[in-house]
């Protein structure tokens, strides 16, 4: 069977902000999906030991003192996590992340910060990852607008119940791969680890272009683009 016809999982976090060398996990959910229906979930709140600002709050409803009440410890919050992803890995299960640079990296940082072990070894390719993100940048490269999940569950026919949910942005990101793999043969019939090698080069290929707009508007910021996916390695 196609990999989009096998059991996935979908991951996503909601955190105290936008930058995933700094900003701490308040939410995450990990959801396996067959067929396109969930069939098991696990979600977890965590106290990031920060201050979660008031403008992050109004995305994604958690406040720091909700956060510091209910929330479990974030060492154990973030382990937890990171073992469930690797045991999906370890099966060969493919984990969709929506933008896994930004997910991904920053749990290995987080998991850097309470000196746990790294998402992957040494050397070691994390996954299997399917990224739809990269997947529709690359398939769809020249259509206007957004390319934020809501857009994507527009664009591919998925509804999006609760968005900034990380159940739902998670069960979102698995459908919305579903759909990129039934529009584009090329991807739905593609190798597991062969459509992971075309994700990295379809993602550097983005940053180069990425960076290359940013260096003709003059901005300093094009020096900072990571070309990495799914993970930024020297994070």
């Amino acid at each position: 069977m196609a990999w989009h016809e096998e059991l996935l999982v979908g991951f996503d976090l909601e955190t105290t902000g936008t930058d995933p060398l700094r900003a701490r996990i308040v939410t995450a959910a990990v959801t396996e999906v067959k067929d396109g229906e969930p069939v098991r979930h696990r979600a977890w709140l965590a106290d990031p030991g920060v201050a979660i600002p008031e403008e992050t709050t109004a995305i994604h409803g958690i406040s720091t003192a909700r956060a510091a009440a209910e929330g479990r410890p974030a060492p154990e919050v973030v382990a937890e996590i990171a073992d469930a992803l690797r045991g999906y890995w370890a099966a060969g299960v493919p984990v969709v992340v929506y933008n896994a640079p930004f997910d991904l990296t920053l749990l290995d940082e987080e998991l850097r910060r309470y000196a746990l072990p790294s998402l992957a070894a040494p050397g070691a390719r994390p996954g299997p990852v399917i990224d739809p993100l990269v997947m529709d940048r690359a398939l769809d490269k020249y259509r206007r607008g957004k390319r934020t999940l809501e857009a994507a569950c527009a664009v591919y026919g998925v509804v999006l119940d609760g968005a900034h949910e990380a159940g739902a942005d998670a069960l979102a990101a698995v459908r919305v791969a579903r759909a990129l793999a039934a529009r584009f043969p090329e991807v739905g019939d593609a190798d597991l680890w062969d459509l992971y090698d075309d994700q990295r080069g379809w993602y550097a290929d983005w940053a180069d272009d990425f960076a290359s707009w940013l260096r003709r508007k003059g901005s300093a910021d094009a020096t900072s683009v990571d070309r990495a996916w799914p993970l930024r390695v020297a994070a």
